[in-house]
């Protein structure tokens, strides 16, 4: 692995020193992306693709400069660390828009006549809301959060910094979310170190209290 990562980082030189655009640099791109495919993170969700194809465009402008995000910098990581870190940030972002899109189920009600024919029936679309609200979920997940009633939360931290926990980061992460640099800033501690810790410990806690409360 560490001979790929070093391979990497030599074609992305390599591609950086042509031109935007440039034959040249398209193809050492297309190395870049084939070599390293095989080493993205992959789930079974329905949107991964999207988040993939997603990651491979934010590559391709970003790689060399910073056209719609920040620059590759190989002092944060390698190559597959960083399209890692940014396509887990946009499976998290289609989870929580997932999430606000659900949709609410209306219990249908049908009266039956009683003398057994249907001219005292009902019609179940009568009794769907005309204009049913969204839950507040976003609103709920900084709730619970916040309250970490069980304590589960604060105490499930990085390694020698109970600052660093479980409660902070998924608070931090919730719209408008501190980005991975920023949070590495606050906190003295790498990306990858973060968003590992964010993947392995907070998101299973998410996704648990989003099955609990019927969300998923």
């Amino acid at each position: 692995m560490v001979e790929l990562d070093e391979q990497l980082r030599y074609l992305v030189a390599q591609a950086c020193e042509n031109p935007p655009g440039s034959p040249q640099r398209q193809k050492l791109l297309t190395q870049i992306i084939r070599l390293s495919a095989s080493r993205l993170w992959k789930e079974s969700t329905s949107y991964y693709q999207d988040a993939l194809q997603q990651t491979w465009l934010y590559f391709c402008r970003n790689i060399c400069e910073a056209s719609t995000g920040q620059a590759y910098d190989p002092t944060y990581g390698s190559v597959v660390t960083w399209l890692n870190a940014y396509l887990k940030r946009r499976l998290q972002d289609f989870y929580l828009n997932q999430q606000r899109e659900q949709v609410i189920k209306v219990p249908l009600k049908v009266r039956h006549s009683t003398s057994g024919d249907n001219s005292n029936t009902i019609d179940p679309v009568e009794n769907l809301a005309a204009t049913p609200e969204a839950p507040p979920i976003l609103e709920n997940v900084r709730i619970w959060a916040e309250a970490d009633t069980s304590g589960e939360l604060c105490s499930t931290c990085i390694k020698g910094r109970p600052d660093v926990n479980c409660q902070v980061l998924i608070l931090k992460r919730l719209p408008p979310e501190a980005s991975w640099k920023e949070l590495s800033e606050e906190f003295g501690l790498s990306i990858p170190t973060l968003s590992s810790f964010y993947q392995r410990q907070c998101l299973p806690r998410l996704r648990k209290f989003a099955e609990v409360e019927g969300y998923l």
